[in-house]
């Protein structure tokens, strides 16, 4: 019995130690997520998602399929700042799985456009991995911000 239970508690132990391990390596995808946006690093940004990815993102258009498509909306966005970008993230979680992983976070976005129009916003961010070749990819990637459904327009000015 004692074999046993040393057995299961090197299981449960090394289960709990791979799920660690999952978390800090999305953990450090994410943290490139967020140093290719600061950088404007297209080639950083899309070595993040599978070619197959999926997004629903902030800016048009309403979904964007497959690595090569979501490239130009990434290219068009950094064209679209002047200076540095601002991002903080705020109430971070990870759920790690086997193959599937989900993270979402609220991502705090201050910047000036080309058009010297400045932006200061929180939206929140949904990404979800799949495990492929070891490394934890973006498949799907969802931004969003709240909207008043009354006036139809994006409400910009809440605060975590």
């Amino acid at each position: 019995m004692l074999v046993l239970g040393a057995s299961v508690m090197t299981l449960t132990s090394w289960a709990q130690t791979k799920k660690a391990n999952d978390k800090e390596a999305i953990r450090q995808q994410i943290n490139s997520f967020i140093k290719a946006f600061r950088t404007r690093n297209v080639n950083l940004m899309m070595s993040l998602y599978t070619p197959d990815m999926v997004a629903f993102d902030i800016v048009p258009p309403l979904k964007d399929t497959g690595a090569d498509t979501y490239r130009k909306t990434w290219e068009k966005t950094f064209k679209r700042f002047d200076g540095p970008i601002g991002i903080e993230v705020r109430d971070r979680n990870i759920v790690p799985g086997d193959k599937v992983a989900f993270a979402y976070q609220l991502l705090h976005l201050s910047a000036t456009m080309t058009n010297g129009q400045k932006i200061d916003f929180w939206e929140r961010m949904t990404l979800c991995f799949v495990k492929t070749n070891g490394k934890w990819l973006i498949m799907h990637e969802h931004v969003s911000v709240p909207a008043d459904l009354r006036t139809g327009k994006a409400v910009l000015n809440l605060k975590p």
